[in-house]
């Protein structure tokens, strides 16, 4: 039977409001940036990308080192930014980690940038 591993999400919405609605404050600017760095990476945006396309938006992380070309630890050093930041959630099955987008969570960095 699989055991989850539950780790702390960043919730991105509740931290920040479009940018063009108000001005943002020093916090907010920090918060946004950090979250906006962990996609700043062409790495981490095709394992993005490579996790939502998957069979259930869910990978495996062996599946995700050959098509990045990348060592496994380099792989999943970008999955726990991903993760860290919020954009993805992480279950331990066996020896494997398995990876799933959070819903919304790329949605609301986009209602970062635009108004509502």
């Amino acid at each position: 039977m699989p055991v989850a591993e539950l780790l702390p999400l960043t919730d991105v919405t509740a931290r920040c409001t479009p940018i063009t609605v108000d001005a943002l404050s020093a916090d907010q600017a920090e918060v946004m940036a950090r979250t906006l760095k962990a996609l700043a990476d062409p790495a981490r945006l095709r394992l993005l990308s490579l996790v939502a396309a998957h069979d259930d938006a869910e990978a495996c992380v062996c599946d995700l080192t050959e098509p990045l070309g990348l060592s496994q630890p380099t792989v999943s050093h970008h999955l726990k930014v991903l993760v860290d930041a919020g954009f993805l959630t992480r279950s331990k099955r066996a020896t494997w980690a398995y990876y799933r987008l959070v819903p919304g969570s790329l949605d609301a960095v986009a209602g970062l940038l635009t108004s509502v």
